[in-house]
């Protein structure tokens, strides 16, 4: 998965590095490949889908795009998140958006939403930092597979969806499990339960 470097390199030359087709992400100056399995891809799907109808169903300014990068605060980093909610007004205050899909600031970021795969620390520790420091105002973990640690997700570990809101500068977590209907900030009128979400896995319908 890791592509090693001699030296690290920087988010400048990462983007004229990074290729048109494959997903790639930059951490701490080190290229990743990100491959994410077909379940992980399911529930990315499921969730893309149940956000845009939301966004037309309230006539939101919002846009999921398919690759977009989230430049991190140390200038290191860059991730493509697993959806990526933008405020597409704010697109115009963003320098790399048109020539390079890339966001860095938090007011064109209500919602970053991570799937969790086996790298599931990137997740919990690495991009949670991030996020934060960011100021994004939301952040989804979506453990399908329980994947994280007991620590994250409790013991005896099941999928659990870890939903962070930003207060006063620091993200505050609200846990969803089985037929918990989820609670997101941004989405307030969302009718979606964490087991419908963990369903699309399977390929079933909600």
């Amino acid at each position: 998965m890791f592509q090693p470097l001699v030296e690290p390199i920087s988010f400048e030359e990462f983007l004229e590095w990074k290729p048109e087709n494959g997903r790639y992400e930059l951490h701490k100056g080190v290229i990743v490949e990100m491959q994410p399995t077909g379940d992980h891809e399911l529930v990315r799907a499921f969730l893309i889908r149940e956000l845009n109808f939301e966004i037309r169903r309230i006539n939101l300014a919002y846009s999921i795009p398919g690759q977009a990068l989230v430049k991190a605060v140390d200038k290191k980093s860059g991730y493509i998140p697993d959806v990526l909610v933008l405020n597409t007004p704010n697109l115009v205050n963003e320098p790399l958006w048109r020539k390079s899909s890339t966001v860095t600031q938090a007011e064109s970021i209500p919602l970053v939403v991570e799937i969790v795969s086996t790298n599931w620390r990137d997740d919990y520790f690495l991009k949670f930092g991030e996020y934060e420091e960011m100021g994004i105002p939301e952040y989804w973990i979506v453990d399908y597979a329980a994947l994280g640690g007991k620590r994250f997700i409790g013991n005896p570990k099941q999928p659990t969806i870890s939903i962070y809101s930003l207060v006063e500068g620091e993200y505050q977590l609200t846990q969803f499990r089985g037929n918990d209907r989820i609670q997101s900030l941004t989405f307030s009128e969302l009718n979606l339960t964490a087991e419908q979400v963990f369903q699309a896995a399977l390929g079933e319908k909600s």
